[in-house]
């Protein structure tokens, strides 16, 4: 005689499935026991009042504001003043990395710092604390300062005529 087809692991399998099934089906009847059956309409809906809060009584009429559609901008509205700006910048030197070939500026207008390679160099090699003058482009990171020169000391005095 063979052997049942049925083994021992089989079994189990099955059991499981079968308690899976019977608590599903719990579960389901406990649903529909704690269901709230003929809800009406009005009980399911919520309301958003005037301060953005959900609540479930209707918005007071009195309260609605009407905003006109030529109040309601989609884009940001264009700098004027950055047309006026002069794109030269003057800034302090306040890390910079031979080495390595880059560095930081910063701003003397914004205060921001500015990265600035070895390659945006105008005019010889920088060092920290130097005074300098630059343009800023945007790079693939952020602002990045371009044509950078020592910044012009105060103008020279115009040479005096010798003495006769």
């Amino acid at each position: 005689m063979g052997r049942s087809q049925e083994t021992f692991g089989k079994k189990d399998n099955e059991k499981k499935k079968q308690k899976k099934k019977t608590e599903k089906e719990e579960r389901k009847v406990e649903r529909q026991a704690n269901a709230k059956s003929g809800q009406n309409l009005d009980d399911m809906l919520a309301y958003v009042d005037e301060n953005g809060n959900i609540s479930t009584t209707p918005p007071d009429p009195s309260k609605k504001r009407i905003i006109r559609d030529e109040d309601i901008r989609i884009n940001v509205a264009r700098r004027t003043d950055a047309d006026n700006e002069d794109p030269v910048r003057t800034g302090t030197v306040s890390f910079f990395n031979d080495s390595k070939g880059y560095g930081f500026i910063r701003d003397a207008q914004t205060q921001e710092s500015i990265f600035v390679h070895a390659n945006g160099l105008a005019a010889g090699p920088i060092k920290e604390g130097d005074k300098v003058q630059f343009e800023v482009e945007m790079g693939q990171k952020g602002p990045t300062a371009v044509r950078v020169k020592p910044a012009a000391a105060a103008a020279p005095a115009a040479p005096s005529a010798p003495a006769a």
